[in-house]
């Protein structure tokens, strides 16, 4: 066990942000946690890394309070949504800062090859994009292959390839047994990748499980355009201009029941949609 989590709140007053939350995170997992905005995800994480003290509660990390620093924080690597750099720094300076704080053995080189910054090694960190801030930002976190590595909204402002090159990074991570704790507002990224994922609102889980687990909770989705007149042969939605909406628990039969009264009465099926729930819609279902 990575990390353990046990009916943990936290208040601000007379602000309950966090409920009596409980999770587990083990070794080598990729654990996604997610939620709406106010919904307690940055005040967890900000506990479970040993920012913050919880009102009540217990929190491990391998083991340990993770406020113990000397016991928990050389074996653990955070990316925050801002670091705040030194702006007259270098990048090749502020990952040698960063990394010997760590107390982690690791190059420099190595690091910068990683992140994909051995060009920008003799750069001034104001003079970075905010892409390569955030790569700058990665590659401090994974100095010296830590065991456990938060990745706070990591692909925010990157492009399609250094989105693809951070996740081959971490994928990479993983292989060598690194356990990953994420949050992103790019759901199909934790759809993609997640081992499980915990769905906050309100301080509290609004659900968690597998990717399957939690679109499993809303029916699955047929979309059809049929001519004029004409409804399916299936419960549906009219949503006017001939197109319709099937939501069904029985995704295959339902489809093969459609396709099949289709070809019986040459009726064309056009602009047809078929698929599983996808974890947005778990997100908007949220109330």
């Amino acid at each position: 066990m990575v990390i353990d989590v046990q009916n943990l709140n936290l208040r601000y007053g007379d602000f309950h942000a966090v409920r009596d939350l409980s999770f587990r995170v083990q070794r080598g997992e990729l654990y996604a946690l997610l939620g709406t905005n106010g919904a307690g995800k940055t005040s967890t994480l900000e506990i479970v890394e040993g920012h913050r003290t919880p009102t009540s509660g217990t929190v491990t990390v391998f083991g340990h309070d993770p406020r113990d620093r000397r016991a928990v924080r050389p074996r653990m690597g955070i990316m925050l949504q801002e670091s705040g750099f030194s702006p007259d720094l270098t990048v090749r300076e502020s990952v040698g800062l960063i990394g010997g704080l760590s107390r982690r053995e690791d190059t420099v080189d190595r690091v910068l090859a990683v992140a994909d910054l051995t060009r920008k090694a003799g750069t001034t960190v104001a003079q970075l994009s905010g892409g390569e801030k955030r790569r700058l930002d990665f590659a401090t976190a994974i100095w010296g292959a830590p065991e456990l590595i938060f990745l706070d909204e990591p692909t925010t402002g990157l492009d399609i390839q250094s989105r693809d090159a951070l996740w081959n990074a971490v994928d990479r991570l993983r292989e060598d047994g690194s356990t990953i704790v994420l949050t992103t507002h790019y759901l199909e990224e934790a759809q993609q990748r997640a081992d499980r994922i915990g769905l906050m609102h309100r301080g509290a889980f609004h659900r968690e499980g597998t990717v399957s687990e939690l679109t499993a909770t809303l029916p699955s989705v047929i979309r059809v355009t049929l001519p004029a007149a004409v409804p399916p042969p299936l419960p549906a939605t009219d949503d006017g201009d001939g197109r319709w909406t099937v939501r069904t628990t029985d995704l295959p039969r339902d489809l093969y029941q459609l396709l099949g009264w289709a070809h019986d009465n040459a009726i064309e099926l056009r602009d047809l949609e078929a698929g599983q729930t996808r974890l947005d819609d778990v997100f908007r279902a949220i109330h």
